[in-house]
């Protein structure tokens, strides 16, 4: 985790002091569009349920993997709310564990037409 490249998401933070962070500013759409054109492997967004809501909503996530835990807690936040408009996915992958829990990886849907 030390060694990868690191994207911080903030209007306040200046400076990031963990090794291979930078700090990114602007528009999100525009960030996350400049971040893909750049060379390397996939990206991973690891954040709050805000943060997971705003990539869904904006359209900027390729693909979701969703883990199951076998507990109901009755309360927390949705990952998908405030969306204009559905949001079809569909599922590529299913794992499920000993513990329980499943691992359901999808892709948004093609548009209907």
């Amino acid at each position: 985790m030390n060694e990868i490249p690191k994207v911080v998401f903030s209007g306040t933070l200046e400076r990031a002091d963990w090794a291979g962070t930078r700090i990114a500013h602007g528009d999100l759409a525009e960030e996350i569009a400049a971040l893909k054109r750049e060379p390397g492997k996939d990206m991973l967004a690891w954040g709050g349920a805000t943060f997971a809501q705003s990539l869904s909503r904006l359209g900027l996530v390729d693909e979701y993997r969703l883990i199951h835990q076998p507990v109901a807690l009755g309360e927390g936040l949705p990952l998908f709310r405030c969306l204009t408009e559905p949001l079809r996915l569909e599922l590529v992958d299913a794992q499920t564990y000993d513990t329980g829990a499943a691992l359901h990886v999808y892709r948004p849907a093609p548009a209907a037409s």
